[in-house]
């Protein structure tokens, strides 16, 4: 008889098979005949089935993972998230999703309305306003009432917001959600040029006879991401900041990153709801800020005799921040920022009316930039002197350091081009705030840079044919007629002094027109083939 093994189960363990015969209960006796081979037949008989093992045995846990492992299906690839196509979302709700948003709500403060988040506040960032804005407030010096309650003309109405936005830095739990993620991080783009550029008017007019390295070194020094954990820690917000963790124990890269977002942030912020004095306020009275501290110092460097005098505005006077936040021009002033244009021009300008350049350059200069502009003055005689004063601005603008830096070190433009720098990115970031609604900072940083990156800044002036105009030494310009690598950082300085006086002279609507329509900024020009 032959095995039926496909029959019967085979048994786990060879001990579980018995070797007996079915015919007889004596046990199977086998007799060996050495001199004849003989055949035996052997009935592989199942015995009774073994007992279940106990429920908690590991022996029945290891049985039953091989079976799941066994019948678990084979993995699929699964594309990532981003790779997945949403349905597209129709007109309507496209229409309800912008009309119900905040940032279309406020049509009398564009800017501070793009800065807003894109969607209401929901119950998890009521739940943080409730717990810590009074905080918050109290460590700024702010009243505790909602300031909700404060009328529609009011930008502060919305400080409660975007107070709050400011200290959801991106490695908080809150910035999860898009609304939070994104306005903290527009905020932040806007305020460190805010910072920028209060710190450069402050600086300009405090140290009147000072070249722009030492006063970027002082301001390195009062807001480098280094020192913003002091002057947080100062103002007692870092337990807001880091509410679960001691901010001294952390190292340096989990410590500065999140200090100087919110940083930024908020200075954001304020700038949007109560305006640059504001601003000088927290700097200087909130975090205790001092610009003549020893560490702020600048390095020692031969610094050249300034023989030629100061406006009497400065002569003898160290300006605190309170002048400097304080100060409201006169009704017959000049210019929209007098005593900065005093600061950046000196007096000693006057002495170059008249000269070649004067009759040449001056007027094909100020009919490519569209000066002067049409100001309606009580006076005729205002008219000409800011006619005049402005001719001079233009004309330092032009003035290579090379000229009569040595014997004058305020004659040449590296004043009006540090002030001017910073006005122009400010201006580009509110542009792309408000032209970028839905873009987290990020995006606005990358087209930031990319749209006002020096090669491209001396670019646009060169595409107006002003760089014919800079006046250089004589040895200078033997070396630049034949390298344009050395001339192109000069058409970047003088591009950024024209913004730089226009602030000064007519203010920041002018610096918009210069920008974006005489110069194009957005329109990257590219090269003639």
């Amino acid at each position: 008889m032959e095995l039926s093994s496909s029959l019967i189960p085979f048994p786990n363990k060879l001990s579980d098979i018995s070797f007996s015969s079915s015919f007889s209960p004596f046990p199977l006796q086998l007799r060996r005949n050495p001199s004849k081979p003989q055949k035996f037949r052997i009935f592989a008989v199942a015995v009774d089935p073994p007992q279940e093992l106990p429920r908690n045995s590991p022996q029945r846990l290891l049985k039953e993972l091989a079976q799941r492992k066994r019948a678990t299906p084979p993995k699929k690839h699964i594309p990532p998230k981003k790779f997945i196509l949403k349905p597209i979302i129709d007109d309507k709700k496209l229409t309800e999703r912008f009309l119900n948003s905040p940032q279309l709500s406020l049509k009398q403060f564009p800017l501070l309305s793009s800065c807003l988040p894109s969607s209401k506040l929901n119950n998890a960032d009521k739940t943080w306003i409730d717990e810590y804005l009074l905080e918050a407030k109290q460590a700024l010096g702010y009243p505790l009432e909602k300031s909700e309650e404060l009328g529609d003309d009011n930008p502060a109405k919305q400080f409660d917001t975007l107070l709050y936005m400011a200290f959801q830095h991106p490695s908080y739990d809150r910035t999860m959600a898009r609304h939070v993620k994104n306005a903290h991080s527009r905020l932040g783009f806007l305020g460190q040029y805010v910072l920028e550029l209060a710190l450069a008017e402050f600086l300009l007019q405090r140290y009147p006879r000072e070249s722009p390295g030492p006063m970027r070194e002082r301001v390195f020094a009062l807001i480098g991401k280094r020192n913003l954990p002091k002057w947080i820690k100062a103002a007692s917000l870092q337990n807001l900041i880091f509410p679960y963790d001691d901010m001294d124990r952390l190292i340096r890269k989990e410590r500065e990153p999140p200090v100087k977002s919110v940083f930024w942030a908020l200075f954001g912020a304020i700038y949007l709801c109560f305006g640059m004095p504001e601003v000088y306020r927290v700097l200087f009275e909130v975090f205790g800020m001092d610009p003549d501290a020893e560490d702020c110092q600048p390095r020692l460097r031969r610094q050249l005799e300034d023989v030629d005098y100061v406006s009497v505005e400065f002569e003898g006077n160290k300006l605190s921040w309170q002048d400097v936040a304080t100060y409201k021009p006169p009704e017959d002033a000049l210019f929209a920022h007098p005593r900065l244009f005093r600061a950046c021009v000196p007096p000693g300008m006057h002495r170059f009316r008249g000269n070649i350049w004067d009759y040449d350059c001056k007027p094909q200069v100020m009919q490519t930039l569209g000066y002067p502009l049409v100001v309606p003055d009580r006076i005729p005689e205002m008219t000409e002197a800011r006619n005049i004063e402005l001719g001079l601005g233009l004309q330092l603008c032009f003035m290579h350091p090379s000229k009569h830096k040595f014997e004058h070190p305020r004659f040449c433009y590296e004043r009006l081009e540090y002030v001017g720098q910073k006005i122009q990115d400010i201006v580009m970031a509110e542009r792309l705030l408000m032209k970028h609604l839905d873009a987290p900072g990020r995006f606005l940083q990358e087209r930031h840079r990319r749209t006002v990156m020096n090669k491209f800044c001396g670019r646009y002036l060169r595409e107006k044919y002003l760089h014919r105009f800079i006046i250089y030494s004589e040895q200078v310009q033997d070396a630049y007629e034949n390298n344009r690598r050395l001339r192109n950082p000069a058409t970047t300085a003088v591009q950024q002094a024209l913004h730089g006086l226009s602030y000064t002279v007519y203010g920041k609507p002018d610096v918009r027109r210069l920008m974006f329509e005489v110069f194009d900024f957005e329109q990257i020009q590219p090269k003639t083939v």
